[in-house]
């Protein structure tokens, strides 16, 4: 192997060992155990005579900035939805949004929920348009709204993947900043697949629907309560019952309202954990500790 192209498998692995420090995992470690070993084996790795690193924050702003810059993945593309559309754009003070939500067989990548309810599909540049018609489709019995979101340079492939009535949102690098931008508009579903929409409830929330519309439960066992339920939500008109559903989804836990007052680098990884308040602050005073110049690194099993 020559010079330059083992310096360009040099990069490609660094780019993803940097992109790998934004996840559940290494996260959870920090939360739960107070474990830094993949971030001070990554910073010995790679980074340990860089300039102007001296606590694990400096270290995490590094990475996010060098991976925006160079390998824009899923989670730039979450974090940046976080920051640009939903605290700016499509959300309002109750909006409650979901890292993943699963619909059917597919999990939409990021959904938003007020009085209506939007799904994002994400394709980086590193992913694969093999699903894309079997996700979009189930999406579409659920979601009032449903988005694709791609790099600016592939808009024009998919746009020729995806139903008219799917929204377009280009993801851009300029001047050193990502831009999300709003191609094309998605066009409002007003119908719901009932059959669908029960899988998405949890049992309590199926029977507060019956129970709002209707104003009473079936008198029957619990054991033949869910096709009971089923049946009378599928007699819902449905812009009604896309009010209820919402209603409920709502209910659910969330740290949507906080997530202006974390870091805007960290808001998807904050989102994902779904941490308390006590969780967060705790984090973010681990986070401003010196950085460990140790070569350790634990896996967790």
């Amino acid at each position: 192997m020559n010079r330059k192209a083992t310096c360009e498998t040099f990069e490609k692995e660094k780019l993803k060992s940097y992109s790998s420090v934004f996840t559940r995992r290494v996260f959870s470690d920090i939360v739960n155990y107070n474990d830094f070993s993949h971030l001070n084996w990554l910073y010995m790795k790679y980074d340990q005579y860089q300039k102007g690193i001296a606590s694990y924050y400096d270290y995490l702003l590094y990475l996010y900035k060098y991976i925006v810059k160079f390998y824009r993945c899923e989670y730039i593309y979450k974090n940046e939805i976080i920051n640009q559309l939903l605290l700016k754009k499509y959300g309002t003070k109750n909006t409650i949004a979901f890292n993943e939500f699963r619909i059917g067989n597919s999990i939409v990548d990021f959904a938003m929920m007020n009085g209506e309810s939007k799904a994002f599909e994400i394709k980086t540049q590193f992913d694969s348009s093999r699903r894309l018609s079997k996700q979009m489709g189930d999406y579409m019995k659920i979601f009032n709204k449903c988005y694709l979101v791609v790099a600016s340079e592939e808009t024009g492939y998919y746009e020729n993947l995806v139903e008219n009535n799917t929204g377009i949102i280009e993801l851009s690098y300029e001047k050193g900043k990502i831009k999300l931008n709003e191609y094309r508009h998605a066009i409002q579903n007003t119908e719901l697949d009932t059959d669908i929409l029960m899988g998405c409830l949890r049992t309590q929330e199926y029977k507060n629907i019956v129970l709002s519309y209707y104003g009473n439960l079936p008198k029957i066992s619990e054991y033949e309560m869910y096709n009971a339920c089923k049946s009378r939500i599928k007699k819902i008109p449905s812009e009604k019952l896309n009010e209820l559903f919402l209603y409920e989804i709502k209910k659910r836990k969330s740290i949507t309202s906080r997530l202006n007052k974390v870091p805007k680098e960290l808001r998807q990884i904050y989102l994902s954990l779904n941490l308390s308040e006590k969780e967060s602050s705790n984090l973010v005073t681990l986070l401003s500790n010196p950085i460990k110049k140790t070569e350790l690194c634990i896996s967790r099993i």
